[in-house]
């Protein structure tokens, strides 16, 4: 379903503008946005409705519709397989296209006392892994680059010399990824599994959540997060990683293609953040440690999780 079918390039995506997305999707839905609360605003802007247990989430233009849809249906796909995640409301027709953004709607998680712990993630990736993805779920490549040239495309507020040193780092990593020999088979692949994208609800279920990256491809681009957070930036106790490490099965660390993967993460993370640099200071402040970071290739990282 479309309402006002413009697509937005996403370079002036705000808060703002996601909130006049949210109201307009809500009403075309049947849905009370009064009272949201914005939870998250990056790749996606995410609304909790007061209304209702129903999360809104809202993609930066319409370039990602196709992304949204992979989404739900992969959700549904889970769902039959009885995996514990995210599940998207199945009796909304979705993703709905308000004035070029994808939106989907998804059943709210009740959190918890607690988080998820990297043991918890190593155990679902893992698990994730073994599945089987049945033949008419159209579950593209991992998309190494793609997000990062919307990205560059769209950037607002960052200095020139900055989008060409990215370019040319883009150009360099993807001569280094062609070189890239794999060392397992491809598979169902989440695409962004931090930990932040597990949930523990209320009855102490651990949920997969964030389908927008699934693909079809290796295990490694899933294993790549949580060892370049800890090995590169120090986010995790030696504690906290061996637990990833021992409930996967493998240290992405001893593989000869880490190095290269490594410097695809770190570019991720920092074209990721670079989005939202006019949002506010201390976002635009963290996107500066990071490009100096990039800069200073191999060198020590003071990155700050986000």
């Amino acid at each position: 379903m479309a309402v006002d079918g413009t697509q937005g390039s996403g370079g002036g995506f705000t808060s703002a503008g996601a909130t006049r997305v949210l109201a307009a999707a809500c009403q075309a839905a049947g849905l009370d946005d009064r009272g949201a609360e914005l939870i998250r605003f990056g790749e996606n802007a995410l609304f909790r409705l007061a209304s209702e247990p129903v999360i809104v989430r809202i993609a930066r233009s319409g370039d990602y519709l196709p992304l949204a849809r992979k989404e739900a249906a992969v959700s549904r796909w889970l769902a039959a397989e009885g995996f514990p995640a995210g599940r998207v409301i199945d009796d909304l027709e979705q993703p709905l296209l308000i004035d070029g953004h994808p939106v989907t709607f998804w059943h709210l998680i009740v959190e918890g006392d607690r988080k998820a712990t990297y043991g918890e993630l190593g155990a679902v990736l893992r698990d994730l892994h073994a599945l089987d993805l049945p033949a008419g779920l159209d579950v593209p490549s991992y998309s190494v680059f793609g997000k990062t040239d919307l990205r560059l495309d769209h950037a607002v507020g960052i200095p020139a010399d900055d989008i060409e040193f990215l370019r040319k780092r883009d150009r360099e990593l993807r001569d280094q990824y062609a070189e890239l020999r794999f060392a397992s088979a491809k598979g169902p692949v989440h695409g962004d599994a931090h930990v932040q994208n597990l949930m523990v609800d209320d009855r102490g279920r651990v949920l997969l959540i964030d389908f927008d990256c699934f693909s079809f491809d290796h295990p490694e681009w899933d294993l790549m997060v949580t060892a370049v957070e800890h090995h590169s930036l120090g986010w995790q106790s030696e504690e906290q990683y061996a637990g990833f490490v021992s409930a996967y099965g493998r240290d992405l660390y001893d593989w000869d293609g880490y190095d290269t993967l490594r410097r695809i993460q770190e570019f991720h993370m920092t074209t990721w953040l670079m989005q939202n640099v006019t949002e506010d200071e201390r976002t635009a402040e963290e996107y500066e440690r990071r490009i100096a970071g990039l800069r200073n290739d191999g060198g020590a990282r003071d990155w700050r999780p986000w």
